[in-house]
């Protein structure tokens, strides 16, 4: 198994002809995390979606172990962006679970459930999305973290919208993940407080 998950060389994005950033380039080892940091506008979130094959980049290439693929599939990398990608009218259970089947995978319910409550959402479970808070939904998202396979983890701001406690279950969440030899990749205006190796990139001006 290669040592490293992710590798991006030399990337540049450009939007409406205007440059967000170039020059970028890191490695993301296992067992590590990337913190992404920045002004609003700078580039944090189309840096993450060149990352997981989801825009084109101006220039550059991003790199992942054992794989030719420009678009890595989730048994490799999971993302989580602003939209969250959940389903407004099905219960949170049966989200995890219809995410898990697009996915390949099979999930329990009793698996769904599980890994919601880890979240502190076992009393949410059944609810439609729809009716949640944004934390609450934030929540769901990051259950979906605990079911998949995925050793790279790709998360824009993670923590948004979560209360004391969630946000300390969600901070623990992503240690135990690089503790296991995952590695995680994310942006946040917050000081996640991740320990291990890892780094921080600085787009934009600091």
């Amino acid at each position: 198994m290669a040592s490293w998950v992710l590798t991006a060389m030399d990337l540049a994005c450009q939007k409406a002809q205007r440059t967000l950033f170039e020059g970028v380039s890191f490695s993301v080892p296992a067992g590590s995390w990337l913190h992404i940091e920045g002004g609003n506008g700078c580039g944090k979130t189309s840096l993450l979606r060149i990352l997981c094959g989801l825009s084109p980049a101006a220039r550059g290439q991003v790199r992942w172990p054992s794989s030719s693929l420009s678009r890595p599939d989730r048994s490799v990398l999971h993302y989580i962006g602003h939209a969250l990608g959940l389903k407004p009218d099905l219960t949170a259970c049966e989200n995890l679970c219809a995410d898990a089947q697009v996915s390949g995978l099979v999930l329990s319910r009793q698996q769904a459930l599980q890994a919601l409550a880890a979240q502190g959402l076992q009393s949410r479970a059944h609810l439609p999305v729809r009716v949640l808070s944004q934390g609450q939904r934030q929540g769901v998202a990051l259950a979906r973290l605990r079911t998949s396979p995925a050793r790279l983890w790709i998360l824009d701001e993670p923590l948004v919208g979560l209360d004391v406690q969630a946000t300390a279950t969600a901070r623990a969440l992503l240690q135990s993940h690089v503790d296991a030899g995952g590695a995680v990749v994310m942006t946040s205006h917050h000081d996640v407080g991740l320990q291990g190796p890892g780094a921080r990139l600085q787009l934009g001006h600091a």
